[in-house]
């Protein structure tokens, strides 16, 4: 502890605050906020408490006489804070007679000024803004650390000198400038100064404030200035500007020739010398896409800027045969962007017309659009002596990028038709999900040949629980509307499926979706009219969608619908019959409800959805589907069963596409189910733990018991800690291990990463990390928490469970 002699005090009302009170024994009997915000403590932590704890060491023989007089004394004291470090105060002591003849002790405490002055000089030095003091002569009185490492010379060389005395170039002339208005006009300035660095360096782009430094009485008497480099946001805000303005030139029409003309007027206006864009043909329908070309290097040049002196370049629409391994064909086989400073020694590998023409710097940028590699852009210079860097690299890519997807739109308008099948049939299903509950087939034939793609779509969605989501659809309208329509639909089915919503409020929801973006697109309707098929917009189009979903465990399906067919169901020994499903409005309609419809499914039902307008000579609608699903028997293999119901339905050709989707029930046996009541203490979760134990050596999974232990212990402890009675634990073996923890709470647990120095908040983290996957559901009487594990050895058992088609 260092202290000065006990003084009298000479209190500074201005600085000093009442601290504490300490009684004649030396007890704290006051603790104010300005002791708490000095040493951390609360008043119920050291009131009635022994000053001296607070000390670094006892007090010295000075204070010790003072306080035995009852005489006032000030002095530097070491103070212990509250997290362990040591704190220097001034503190000034006042005795007060109490009656009785005992005294009280009143401190009045403040920061020791030297400690502030030494922070306020370490902030000053140390900042990385380029801070300085002039006088109001314009003379350099101080400056940072910062300033030094600018001018790249000492502080000792540079004090007392004028700024145009230190660097007489711009841009510090016009620095200096300022500064003179300043001091004669005592308003600050704030201006971007572009220039070099003296210190070494590129050019650069400088923020830089200066600010007057005022008297009491408000004369000006010298200068602060504050310089930031934003060099980088500079640089970014012109790459911007460069980027917005082609996108403004940029793939205005649907010509994919025009779009590379106005790619390479472009990229030679003011940023290169030459530019040349070369594609890939357009694929033929039927032929691959350009993944299965990655080593193909003939391509056929879109268009060209003029390259002097080199008349023999190849013309738009002439093949071009890049070299192998050459720059050009290394950078269209790998798809990556390459910058190339070149020499005349260092040239022998570019194609000879840019030899020619003595290109000292290359970028090469393959032309990319959703995921598909369509060509490669060529940008030189030859003419500027300035090669390119890193940064226009990365201008570059973003200019033939935001190109690159012009290019590709104008492809696929071009051939409307094929891509919107293609893109239709990708909305399908390409391979049946990993489960057990359903044997699966899923055709899909599109309408005549002459006719735009409509957009029918059936899908087959895994849910938590074992359970699995079953969807038809059909939008009404045709070609790249329907399609994209349908795609929009599905993709919002998925996510709202992923939410575990019964099946009348994902239509709700779904509903909401499309009542959304037709008003949206409501407004523009007239004008989008004149550009589709038909004279339809996208919000005038009609869409249906049912939805159900199979639980294997209870055998029940739920079906709700908005506007489509019902489905068709095959008992075993039963004639198929379409399930009494209420149709419920089309999606758009808004305002109107809709209603979900459970029904017992015994095992080996059959079940056919479909999307599409169905005819055949006999009939119309699900009657049709009944009868052609009467010649499906309840084991027969249901692939080659769907195709003959798909023939006998188009019996008579439709001019719409279809989608059939046949599916086969598969209960879960009991055997594969177990689930706990858990009363509501903790020390439920050991009972709980050991049974999982033994449970899982009877389904022969010891390898999962560790996991399974720690997950249900977790969940469990939470569900009993956070959530409502009643708590229910429920184990199901799939083809995945699913633990499920139901309770009546409504709060859904949220996943975050705790600190390093929390005590709490990792547990749904490891739950996670453990997991294949995880989630919640809420059903009316609560919330259910669910977890999927991958098992550690697939089940022999597993050999005979039905397979999908």
């Amino acid at each position: 502890m260092s202290t000065t002699d006990a003084r009298t005090p000479g209190t500074d009302p201005d600085r000093a605050r009442p601290a504490a009170v300490v009684d004649d024994d030396g007890g704290i009997t006051l603790w104010t906020p300005t002791a708490r915000h000095l040493l951390g403590y609360g008043p119920d932590e050291v009131t009635g408490h022994p000053a001296a704890r607070l000390l670094a060491a006892p007090l010295p023989v000075p204070v010790l006489r003072a306080v035995a007089a009852h005489r006032a004394w000030s002095g530097l004291l070491w103070a212990r804070h509250r997290d362990g470090h040591p704190v220097e105060l001034g503190v000034e002591a006042y005795p007060c007679p109490q009656v009785g003849g005992s005294w009280r002790w009143v401190l009045l405490v403040e920061p020791d000024r030297r400690t502030e002055e030494r922070l306020v000089g370490r902030a000053f030095t140390q900042s990385p803004i380029a801070l300085a003091v002039y006088d109001n002569a314009g003379k350099l009185l101080h400056a940072n650390d910062a300033i030094v490492r600018l001018a790249g010379q000492s502080l000792a060389r540079m004090r007392g000198l004028a700024l145009e005395e230190i660097h007489p170039y711009p841009p510090y002339l016009e620095l200096g400038a300022l500064q003179q208005q300043v001091l004669t006009t005592g308003t600050a300035v704030r201006t971007r100064l572009d220039g070099a660095p003296p210190g070494g360096g590129g050019a650069c782009t400088w923020d830089v404030c200066v600010t007057p430094l005022r008297t009491g009485d408000g004369r000006v008497n010298g200068l602060g200035v504050a310089i930031i480099d934003v060099t980088h946001e500079a640089r970014a805000r012109r790459r911007l500007l460069l980027a917005n303005e082609a996108c403004d030139r940029i793939g205005g029409t649907l010509d994919a020739t025009r779009t590379a003309r106005e790619l390479v007027e472009t990229l030679t206006d003011g940023f290169a010398d030459f530019a040349s864009v070369d594609l890939y043909d357009a694929p033929r329908p039927g032929e691959g896409r350009s993944a299965d070309r990655a080593n193909a290097t003939t391509l056929r040049r879109a268009h060209a800027s003029t390259l002097d002196g080199c008349p023999g370049t190849p013309r738009p629409g002439q093949s071009v045969e890049y070299p192998a391994g050459s720059p050009l064909a290394r950078a269209l086989a790998d798809g990556g962007l390459h910058l190339y400073r070149l020499d005349a020694a260092g040239a022998e590998d570019l194609p000879p017309a840019l030899r020619a023409a003595a290109v000292h710097s290359l970028l090469l940028v393959p032309i990319t659009a959703r995921g598909e590699r369509l060509g490669l852009a060529t940008v030189a210079r030859h003419r500027r002596r300035e090669a390119f860097d890193r940064d226009d690299l990365l201008l570059a890519q973003e200019i033939v990028q935001r190109a690159a997807i012009s290019i590709d739109n104008a492809r696929r308008y071009a051939h409307e038709r094929d891509i919107a099948m293609a893109l239709q049939r990708a909305l399908l299903p390409c391979h049946v999900p990993d489960q057990r509950a359903l044997d699966l087939a899923l055709r899909y034939r599109p309408g005549q040949e002459g006719r735009d793609i409509g957009g029918v779509w059936c899908d087959v969605i895994p849910l938590s629980g074992a359970r699995v989501a079953l969807v038809a659809g059909d939008v009404t309208a045709r070609g790249i509307d329907a399609s994209a329509t349908t795609g929009r639909l599905r993709t919002a089915v998925r996510a709202l499926a992923d939410l575990d919503l019964a099946p009348d409020e994902l239509l709700a929801h779904l509903d909401d979706l499309v009542t959304q973006l037709a008003h949206e697109e409501g407004s523009d309707e007239e004008h989008s009219d004149a550009h589709r098929p038909g004279g339809r917009s996208a919000s005038g189009t009609g869409a249906t969608c049912l939805y159900a979903v199979y639980d294997p465990v209870t055998r029940r399906l739920c079906v709700a619908s908005a506007g489509h067919p019902a489905p068709v169901v095959h008992r075993p020994g039963r004639a198929p019959e379409p399930l009494p499903v209420a149709a419920g409005p089309p999606l758009g309609t808004g305002g109107i409800t809709f209603e979900s419809v459970e029904v017992d499914l015994p095992d080996a039902t059959v079940l056919a959805l479909y999307g599409g307008r169905i005819r055949d000579a006999g009939g119309d609608g699900p009657e049709t589907v009944c009868r052609a699903l009467a010649g499906i028997g309840t084991a027969d293999d249901l692939g080659p069963g769907c195709d003959r119901v798909l023939r006998a339905l188009l019996a008579d050709a439709t001019d719409d596409d279809v989608a059939l989707l046949t599916a086969r029930t598969h209960g879960l046996p009991a055997s594969r189910v177990a689930s706990w009541d858990v009363p509501s203490v903790p020390e439920a979760v050991g009972r709980i733990r050991h049974e999982l134990g033994g449970l899982l050596a009877r389904w022969g999974l010891p390898d999962a018991v560790f996991t399974t232990e720690l997950v249900v212990t977790e969940l469990v402890t939470n569900a009993i800690r956070y959530g409502r009675a009643p708590v229910r634990l429920r184990l199901i073996r799939d083809r995945r291990l699913i633990c499920e923890i139901s309770d009546g709470g409504a709060t859904a647990p949220r996943l975050r990463r705790a600190g390093a120095d929390d005590e709490g908040g990792r547990g749904l983290y490891l739950v996670a990390q453990l997991t294949r996957r995880w989630g919640t559901r809420f059903t009316p009487e609560g919330k259910t928490i669910w977890t999927e594990q991958d098992l550690p050895e697939q089940d022999p058992a597993e050999q005979d469970l039905p397979r999908s088609a």
